[in-house]
């Protein structure tokens, strides 16, 4: 790196992980895949029990077989979550900051929370470190 570009680069405090899954070939619950009210109470539970701190939150069912899309905004960052009943398919993201302190762990304990519930049988999983 240049170092005149070196120099104006910021110390970055906040550094963040993001857990990325694709879950194929899920069998669960059916109501975490269509319905959007019970799928977000799952949610803020599992977030509640991490050491997360949920913020606001919105979750819509696409109706009757349809799936659900959803979101939930941390203090820490979010977990957005996406299912898709017909394929057995659902999309899964957690993404905090370490601002204040390490909630990498917690982030892990989400995720491992949300994807053991959908139970796949191929995940797909990302670990993408954020600076």
């Amino acid at each position: 790196m240049d170092q005149a570009v070196a120099a104006r680069s910021p110390t970055r405090l906040a550094t963040g992980l993001h857990l990325i899954g694709d879950l194929y070939g899920c069998t669960c619950d059916h109501r975490l895949m269509h319905d959007a009210s019970y799928l977000e109470n799952f949610c803020k539970e599992s977030v509640a029990a991490a050491g997360l701190t949920a913020v606001g939150s919105l979750f819509h069912a696409f109706g009757e077989n349809g799936g659900v899309t959803g979101v939930i905004v941390l203090a820490e960052s979010h977990l957005s979550i996406h299912t898709w009943p017909e394929s057995g398919y659902v999309t899964l993201d957690v993404y905090v900051c370490n601002y204040t302190e390490n909630n990498r762990p917690k982030a892990q304990k989400l995720f491992n929370t949300l994807q053991a519930a959908f139970n796949p049988s191929e995940p797909r999983l990302h670990r993408v470190d954020r600076a």
